[in-house]
């Protein structure tokens, strides 16, 4: 096992691949072996569909890693999203075999990403897109807990307490049924089934942000994309570039309205959702605040999941 030092720089690697695999189980023990002789933490969920990773060490070991995942021909072609680590992001190392590597739970309704996805859009058509004055409406298929610290300006926000929840909302996007669409998620793993699942739907001119919002934040930092992006780990939001005048918080602190981007856990024992609370509202509940919902009509525990 190679051991992190102070001097080593971290890295926080996001990727996936739809892609079959035929044994998950297997997949998922030498995944495992190898983060640990990398001393990488994270998450790797494996399933039949193929591979979803957030995971992080020092960067030589993430480069050695992706070396090594390289070697296999299922998976070649990858976009991988690097993002500055802290060492501390991930508290141990998960990996998981499971039915799907981003839960929708369609059952006999399920897809082949493969087969049926909206068009990869780059960032750079994107950007292209905002500057010529396309006409289009983006469909942010993140929770919506995700959205309220960061988003595309004039995007449209599904009432997401769960990405398996979107069926369920599927009357909030139904009116863009005949329109052009593009949807966008973290790193892009949601948007491939999301935008399939439009196009099953009946949706006529369906795309997906290539590489997900992080590639194009990367990119053009404070520009389209306001605020800061929502990550599954313990750094809990990610900015680039955000001394700059032009960074925007739009988050806003759920007890009195003040701007943050301040992500806290209800303290409630049964609740523990994660709202946005400002210093002041911390500093006066004491260490314990309860979300503003109230406890009794919050959504189930929102666990770091994969993106």
């Amino acid at each position: 096992m190679q051991n992190n030092t102070e001097n080593n720089t971290y890295t926080v690697l996001l990727f996936y691949k739809y892609v079959y695999i035929a044994d998950p189980v297997a997949l998922r023990d030498s995944q495992r072996v190898l983060c640990e002789r990398l001393d990488l933490k994270g998450r790797i969920i494996v399933a039949h569909e193929g591979i979803n990773a957030t995971c992080e060490g020092t960067a030589e070991n993430v480069a050695l890693y992706r070396a090594e995942l390289e070697k296999d021909p299922r998976f070649q072609n990858i976009h991988y999203k690097y993002s500055q680590g802290t060492g501390t992001a991930f508290p141990k190392l998960s990996v998981k075999a499971r039915k799907e590597i981003v839960s929708l739970h369609l059952g006999e309704e399920d897809f082949d990403p493969n087969v049926t996805t909206g068009v990869h859009l780059a960032p750079e058509a994107l950007r292209a897109w905002f500057e010529k004055g396309e006409e289009f409406t983006i469909v942010d298929m993140r929770n919506d807990y995700e959205h309220k610290v960061g988003k595309f300006e004039g995007s449209v926000c599904p009432p997401l307490a769960n990405f398996r929840d979107l069926p369920k909302v599927m009357n909030k996007i139904e009116p863009l049924k005949n329109k052009k669409v593009l949807t966008v998620c973290t790193g892009g793993v949601r948007c491939e089934k999301a935008s399939g699942y439009l196009i099953k739907q009946g949706f006529t001119d369906v795309y997906q942000l290539d590489g997900g919002i992080v590639s194009y934040m990367e990119k053009y930092p404070n520009m389209d994309f306001k605020g800061k992006l929502y990550v599954f780990d313990t750094r809990v939001t990610i900015g680039f570039d955000v001394t700059n005048p032009k960074h925007e918080i739009i988050g806003r602190c759920e007890q009195c309205g003040t701007s943050s981007e301040q992500y806290v856990n209800c303290t409630g024992a049964t609740c523990h959702r994660h709202f946005i609370a400002c210093e002041n509202c911390q500093s006066a509940a004491g260490g314990s605040l309860l979300c503003p919902l109230g406890c009794t009509t919050a959504v189930e525990k929102n666990a770091p999941a994969l993106v």
